[in-house]
């Protein structure tokens, strides 16, 4: 997403032409609603897999744990 969006900052910064053309001002408040909504869905994301990460996390540690008193 992000990469898209520089790619077309990129091609409209790098027109020579005049664009007798504007930009709505709807579309500003629109990009400045999806940071929120991208941040809250992060965070959204993060609880619900949060006790799948700790659970493996658990997993990942307690078998080092276990195969280091085996030696």
């Amino acid at each position: 997403m992000v990469s898209t969006v520089l790619c077309a900052l990129l091609f409209v910064a790098s027109s020579h032409e005049l664009a007798y053309a504007y930009i709505d001002p709807a579309s500003g408040t629109y990009l400045l609603q999806l940071l929120p909504a991208g941040l809250l869905g992060a965070l959204f994301a993060l609880k619900v897999y949060w006790k799948k990460a700790m659970y493996f996390l658990k997993l990942l540690f307690r078998k080092s744990e276990v195969s280091d008193g085996n030696k």
